[in-house]
Formats: structure tokens, sequence, C-alpha cells
């Protein structure tokens, strides 16, 4: 039965890093007859409101010690959370003993989390480890049938607001609501610790027990169908990315806006020249280097214009007003860059429904990939390795041109970013045809030529811009029947890993219709 003369909070333990609703949060328990116990910097902000504190190292009879580290650490505090209220023994032991009851404690944790944020050393990092805030937090939410704890300042406004119906009480369904919350805080606040730690071994942070947390930064109106429930999560410790980028205008990003966007996001960030990316379903559908964003832009959406209508849009310089009106003429779910300027953003602003998210100078994420299995995850390193240009092996007769070289190397970081089986056309730094997901790489490089050929008869060319091109593969070539099917939709130049049985058979393909070919003797599939 819900407990709805709930638990009168007599005495308070406030210990906050941070301040954000102190004051009128502990003015509203002081006002319901709440005696308030706190420490340090949260003591000297209340009393400097004017509100009556006792310090806990007066309510113990033990200083604080060693800079700090033991101050809450105390049979006085931990025996006035943890006793149960209708046991016998329990009181009589408080009894014993002197310790008096504590029914609320709000604490939110020393910000380890934002110093590995900040790249801050091991040393710095491991003095901002809460060890007192932890265990109280703890304490109070296993014995929350009597304790009510708050460990996020947006949850001072539901306990206040039952404390005023309840004359100063709180229920137990929204004590045990909160206790949920605190334990999953105490495991997201460990978990960072312990990736961080992970870190500095020599295991790649890949440690025998893995540990993820993250606070949820909104529901989501549904998952990848609308049967599916969803939500987005923030990685606390992680440098800004994508999951914290500003929603400037448009509805909430969906599940699948968001999915996709971030997979631009990745893409363009691999360039340091203007780049623009045009995902749909996960994969690109037209990438491109330009002297400018716009330019870019224009090479990007030509590679698909059909694929690329309702797809999302990446940037990896700020927006200007001449990329942004160019955008606008096409329907797009999803525009995402670092910044925007005032031009942009009052073009952007004449299409209401276009979600627009800045990033900011994104570092983003934590260097983990993450699936889940029906009992288990699985975890790898993210794939951020990249063709070394000093390293490409000419396996061919004919080397490639420095322009083929260039082109080369765009569309090969390209194919990291398409879902295997992967052929990736370029040419003039921009994609011209792109195959992904298919079951034979020869599939892949036929696909990629056809979006190749659609494209240029739509726009009225007389020929494919497949011609002159150059390919890339994702993966070495099992037959030579990809290779010849570039080939025929008028490849010159092929980047490929290299390491099949027949390589030998592939290389003599190559040679025989001419073509340049490199092998990078590093892989990129996708999954």
């Amino acid at each position: 039965m819900p407990d709805t003369q709930g638990r009168p909070i007599a005495r308070a333990l406030i210990s906050v890093s941070d301040k954000t609703g102190l004051v009128p949060f502990a003015s509203a328990l002081a006002a319901h007859g709440a005696a308030i116990l706190s420490t340090g910097g949260t003591a000297r902000t209340l009393r400097d409101a004017g509100i009556a504190v006792t310090d806990v190292s007066d309510h113990t009879g033990f200083p604080e010690i060693m800079d700090g580290r033991v101050k809450t650490l105390h049979p006085a505090i931990h025996g006035g959370i943890l006793a149960r209220r209708e046991d016998a023994g329990h009181r009589a032991a408080m009894a014993a003993h002197g310790i008096a009851g504590i029914d609320l404690v709000a604490v939110n944790l020393y910000p380890f989390e934002e110093a590995v944020r900040e790249g801050a050393a091991l040393e710095r990092c491991i003095e901002t480890i809460d060890i007192g805030g932890p265990a109280m937090i703890r304490a109070a939410a296993k014995n929350h049938e009597d304790v009510t704890v708050v460990v996020q300042p947006s949850d001072y406004e539901a306990v206040t607001a039952e404390m005023e119906a309840l004359g100063g009480a709180t229920s137990l369904d929204l004590r045990r609501r909160l206790a949920a919350t605190a334990f999953a805080r105490t495991a997201a606040y460990d978990a960072a610790i312990a990736r961080r730690l992970a870190a500095e071994a020599a295991d790649e942070g890949l440690p025998a027990r893995f540990v993820l947390g993250g606070e949820r930064r909104r529901l989501l109106r549904y998952g990848e169908n609308p049967h599916q429930s969803a939500a987005l999560y923030v990685d606390p410790a992680a440098a800004p990315g994508l999951a914290q980028a500003a929603l400037i205008q448009g509805k909430e990003p969906s599940y699948n806006n968001l999915a996709d966007a971030e997979a631009a996001h990745a893409l363009v960030r691999e360039f340091g020249p203007p780049a623009v990316a045009i995902i749909k379903h996960g994969n690109p559908c037209g990438v491109a280097l330009g002297d400018t964003l716009a330019g870019a832009y224009e090479k990007a959406r030509a590679c698909d214009p059909v694929s690329a209508f309702g797809g999302v849009i990446a940037a990896n310089r700020a927006l200007d007003g001449e990329t942004a009106r160019a955008i606008t003429g096409l329907f797009t779910e999803v525009v995402v860059a670092p910044e925007a300027d005032e031009d942009a953003r009052a073009a952007l602003g004449a299409k209401g429904d276009l979600r627009v998210l800045l990033t900011g100078a994104a570092g983003g994420g934590h260097g983990l990939v993450v699936r889940t299995l029906g009992d288990g995850f699985l975890v790898q390193t993210a794939d951020s390795a990249r063709a070394d240009p000093a390293a490409l092996e000419t396996v061919t007769r004919r080397a490639p041109t420095e322009a083929e070289r260039a082109d080369l190397l765009f569309a090969f970081t390209v194919a990291k970013h398409v879902k295997s089986n992967a052929i990736v056309y370029a040419k003039g730094g921009a994609t011209v045809g792109i195959g992904a997901g298919q079951m034979s790489r020869v599939d892949s490089a036929r696909i990629a030529a056809q979006k190749a050929a659609d494209a240029s008869a739509a726009a009225g060319e007389p020929r494919s811009r497949a011609a002159g091109c150059v390919v890339a593969s994702d993966a070495f070539f099992p037959f030579a029947d990809g290779l010849l099917a570039a080939a025929a939709a008028g490849a010159t130049a092929v980047i490929q890993p290299g390491g099949s049985k027949r390589d030998a058979e592939v290389i003599a393909a190559a040679d025989e219709k001419g073509l340049a070919m490199v092998f990078t003797g590093l892989r990129h599939f996708r999954h």
C-alpha cells in the first residue's frame, strides 16, 4: 500500500558540490522544522543565506582530518542514517550511543567525471574521488523505508512538494524512486572511476570487469520503430560530443536521427579541409571535401541526390549563410555542425522543422564501442586507425598519380564509415558512388557503379561520373570479380587492405586493365 502518511524529516544532512537550487531547498526543509547538518562550503553557503546549520564535526564531536578525506565517516552519521526506526534494537543502540536519526541525505559527489573530461592528470583525478559521499548515499538508499536520499538538484522540487502535501514528510513511493536514482548514480560514478584507472593499465581499457554508466538526458519519442522505447544518455566523464550538442531549432531528434547524426559527425571529423557528409540509414550517400563548405556540400549532394532526400547532414566547420541556404533547398531531417553564424541561423530558421545540432569543438566519446548480446555485450576500441600514406604498397606495374593517390586516401577514409561490404568510388575529393552493406563485395561494386550512373543520367551528363574515378574497398577482394566490376565502371586506381589468398589473381587483373593498385595492410570492417 502507498505510504500516504510518509516519514517526517526532522534532521537533514546536506553536502553538495553542485549548489544549484541549494538555498531554496534548504530553506524549505528549515521551514518544515528540519534541523540541518552540513560540511565545508555547503555549510558556508547556507549560513550566508541565513539558514541555521550545524557542522558535521560538531555533531560527531570529531574534526575533519586528512585534508577533508575523513569527515562524515563516523558512527554518529552512518548510525543515524542506517538505523531502522521501527526496530527496537536499533533504537536502543541509538539511545546507548547518543546517535540522532538523520531522515534526509542530500549529497552530490565530488566532480570526478569533470576532472576526467578535462583531461586532468591521474593524481588530480584520484583526489576528486568522493568516499564519504557515496557511503552516505548508499546507506540512505539502503534504508529508504525511513530515509529520503537526494543526489541531484532536479529532485529537490519533488521532495519539497511532498513535504508541503504531507506536512513535512515524504512517501515511500518517492523514497523508493529516489533510492533507485541514488544507486544508479553511485554505480555510474564508480564506473567512471573504473574506466579511468583501467586506462592506465596495459589492457587497452578492456578490464576483467567492464562497467558503463550514463545520465539520462531525455526520453525519446520511440526507438527505431514506434513500438520501441528509447532514451538518450550522456556519459558525464566523456568529452562533449553529439549527445551534449545544443539543439537550436526543430523538434527533439529521434533515436534514428541521433544514430545517423553520430555517424555523420564521426565521418566529417576525419578531415582537415572543409568537409560535408550526408547520411541515410547509417550509411553515407555523399561525402566531399571543398575549398569552401558550400562547395563541399554541393559535391556531396551530387553523389546520390535521390538518397540524400530526408537525410542527415554534418559539416566539420561552422555553417555559413551560403551553405545553410543550399541545405534548405533539400528536405533534410538534421544538420550537425560545430557552430552556425548569424546568417546561417537565419537561413536555417526559415525551415522550422529542420533540427539543427551544434556540437561546439567536440571531442566526443571515450574510445569504446559497445554492442549488446542477449546475455552480455561486446566491447571494442573505436576504429581510429588511418592509412599511412608513406606505408602504401604499390603492387601493380603502374603506380597511382598524385591526384589518384589523394583520392584513394580520401575514399579509403570514407569506406571506414560505410557498412561492410563497402565499396567507395571517388574523384576530385568527392564520392561519386557508394555500395554498402551487401553480402558480396562484387554486389557492392556494382551498386556503387549504378548509383554513379544514375546520378549522372539525372543530371543529363553524357557519361557516368565513375569514369576516371578511384575505388576503395574496406577489405580485400576475395576474387577478381569485384575489381573487374570497378574497372568496368571506369575506375583507374584501387586501394584495398590486401591479404587475400588470391591477391596475385587480383593484381594480375588490375595490371591487365591498366589499373594502379595500392595495399594498406589495414582493414575497416563495419558491421
